[in-house]
């Protein structure tokens, strides 16, 4: 399945049902009343948040959705029916914006999560509604009000904990293989990740976190060099970021201070959240490179973890510590903030 991750839609609610001409046709009594029902009233257009969908796929080849129109009314004084409202599931972290304006509408992250999009027309009211003192035999009656109909804007921002930035080729891909039951494509070439993924990371005591890995991030991205620019989106969620570098490259630093520019470029809020550090092929170092990245990093930035997606060294310890990061803590204003514990590096 493709991963798509924004959409253009229009939508339509149903329109009312008409409302009934007719008069009562009962033996023995020629000129009967007026009996004319009501017209339904139409569908509305419904979204809903379904869990486990990641992709907004089904819209790439269906752009417009309309509800059940209402039934018209009937003699005897039966009203239509209502039309049957439109469902439409998306997954979690859908973003609904008015097209033409771009007014965020509703933002839908809790899976059962609904948002009635526009509204079914009421249904006309049948001659019946029309009788008075001077007007015993009404012959008319309503018609039904449309239904409301818009063009909408989609927009997914995948939800997870855990966001992993970093360049093409740091072992992001290789990192999320072996910390969750995600199978991401890995080649030891720039851009093979070309879509975010997702993974759902089990810790002991039942404990469980979701990562997502996009797109690596080159030079320039935040004016749209590269792939990854085009999914920052969806580490916005995200309780913490983890940046992945190699540290068997060149100047591990720059590599950090380069990503992180340009996610403060994309927008500056996505570095003011709580964020780790990991260097990764550390299985490529020897124990002096080691020391001289420690005194590089500590004294300008968080310590880092040092570990090794390909062999699993210091990936227990890396869990730990993100896992109690993107878990809020209750200040004592009452309000949430995730846990920042003074990182220590798992290297020895």
């Amino acid at each position: 399945m493709n991963f798509i991750d924004q959409a253009e839609i229009h939508i339509k609610a149903g329109d009312g049902g008409r409302g009934c001409v007719s008069f009562r046709r009962e033996r023995y009594v020629p000129k009967g009343g007026p009996d004319g029902g009501d017209g339904g009233k139409g569908g509305n257009v419904v979204f809903r948040v379904k869990n486990g969908l990641n992709t907004l796929q089904r819209f790439r080849h269906r752009r417009v959705f309309k509800a059940e129109d209402g039934k018209a009314g009937r003699g005897k004084n039966q009203h239509g029916k209502t039309g049957h409202d439109l469902i439409i599931e998306v997954p979690p972290g859908t973003v609904i914006k008015d097209l033409e304006t771009g007014a965020v509408l509703a933002d839908l992250t809790n899976p059962g999560e609904e948002w009635i999009a526009a509204r079914g027309g009421k249904g006309g009211l049948g001659n019946s509604r029309f009788v008075s003192a001077m007007r015993q035999t009404p012959r008319y009656a309503q018609p039904g009000l449309k239904g409301e109909e818009r063009d909408l804007a989609l927009e997914l921002k995948l939800l997870a904990d855990i966001g992993l930035v970093g360049v093409p080729n740091a072992g992001k891909s290789t990192l999320l293989s072996r910390i969750s039951a995600a199978r991401p494509k890995i080649a030891g070439y720039p851009f093979t990740t070309l879509v975010p993924n997702l993974g759902v990371i089990n810790l002991s005591d039942g404990r469980t976190m979701v990562a997502a890995d996009i797109p690596g991030l080159i030079e320039g991205a935040h004016l749209g060099a590269g792939m990854g620019i085009d999914f920052l989106r969806h580490i916005e969620r995200t309780k913490v970021i983890l940046f992945v570098i190699d540290a068997s490259g060149e100047n591990p630093f720059e590599e950090f201070e380069m990503v992180r520019s340009e996610m403060e470029r994309y927008r500056k809020a996505l570095t003011e959240k709580p964020f780790l550090i990991a260097l990764n092929k550390t299985d490529m170092l020897d124990r002096d490179m080691i020391e001289r990245l420690k005194k590089t990093f500590s004294p300008k930035t968080k310590a880092p973890c040092f570990i090794s997606a390909l062999t699993g060294t210091g990936i227990p310890e890396l869990l730990e510590i993100l896992y109690n990061m993107s878990r809020p803590t209750t200040m004592g204003d009452g309000s949430n903030v995730a846990q920042t514990p003074i990182l220590a590096s798992t290297a020895g």
